[in-house]
């Protein structure tokens, strides 16, 4: 079991207004799911945020978009934060999450603090046209291709639980171990009634052995990381992941759903005798 837990925090500064058609997302307005949409988050409840995720612990804090990739707007938009909370929460690590990107947006958010960026792949290459057909799974992977020529970190993992086989799941861990990613953030699906999928038909065993297969396919991640759907796919035994080969987990509320409190989280890892990270290796 890994002694240090690395911690990171999602702030969802723009929420709810995508056009895209992922199957999986609440943020598409197609589903018209009941969630709270806003075009930018005020800066000060962005700081708000980024200093109670740095007392609670973490070390990464991860700036979200709810569009298919960047344009000059949202690329703007995602500097000005960058730049304000690196001069006022230096200790964090700033990633940015803001959809398909080109090299020279990347290099952008490069210069204006950003040091890493987080493009999932999703799903496989083969399952993925039945959960989305308004953009490819060539271009996620383009993106991620992006991040590294831009020579910033790269975080890149998927969601289990939409409907796909287990050979799809081996094939998305091929495709993201292919990219050599540094992070590998583990989603699992967490149903809205407003979508067209069915509810995460996994159990916590098979769901336990997804994140123990993702570390034995991808052992030079320096970390895996369980986030969206943590809470309602493992309940009473959240705690198991970390001796499945986890090292890193969200606090706090993801991009449409609550989490956990987060000193619960703190109180689990304390429990287990688990250390919280202090530095980025």
């Amino acid at each position: 079991m890994n002694k240090e837990i690395f911690l990171c925090a999602i702030c969802n500064i723009n929420s709810g207004t995508c056009n895209e058609d992922c199957k999986f997302c609440s943020q598409s307005v197609r589903y018209k799911a009941d969630i709270e949409r806003y075009k930018q988050k005020d800066m000060e409840l962005i700081l708000q945020e980024a200093r109670m995720a740095q007392q609670n612990g973490a070390l990464g804090f991860c700036l979200v978009t709810a569009d298919k990739g960047l344009n000059e707007k949202t690329l703007s938009f995602v500097c000005s934060i960058a730049e304000i909370l690196t001069k006022e929460v230096p200790q964090l690590r700033l990633i940015a999450c803001n959809g398909t990107a080109t090299l020279e947006q990347l290099l952008t958010l490069k210069n204006a603090g950003i040091k890493a960026y987080n493009h999932n792949l999703e799903t496989s290459k083969e399952f993925y046209p039945k959960i989305c057909t308004t953009h490819s799974w060539d271009e996620r992977y383009e993106t991620c291709q992006n991040v590294n020529r831009a020579g910033l970190v790269l975080i890149s993992g998927g969601i289990f639980g939409l409907g796909e086989t287990h050979e799809d799941r081996i094939s998305m861990i091929e495709s993201l171990k292919s990219l050599n990613p540094t992070s590998v953030p583990i989603n699992f699906y967490h149903h809205n009634e407003a979508l067209e999928l069915k509810p995460n038909p996994l159990s916590v065993d098979e769901a336990l052995s997804l994140v123990e297969l993702t570390r034995e396919m991808i052992p030079n991640a320096e970390r895996i990381m369980v986030a969206g759907g943590r809470e309602l796919m493992f309940g009473e035994r959240q705690s198991e992941i970390f001796s499945h080969g986890a090292n890193s987990i969200v606090i706090g509320n993801y991009l449409t759903t609550r989490g956990r409190e987060m000193s619960k989280d703190l109180q689990m890892l304390k429990s287990l005798g688990l250390k919280i990270a202090k530095a980025v290796q």
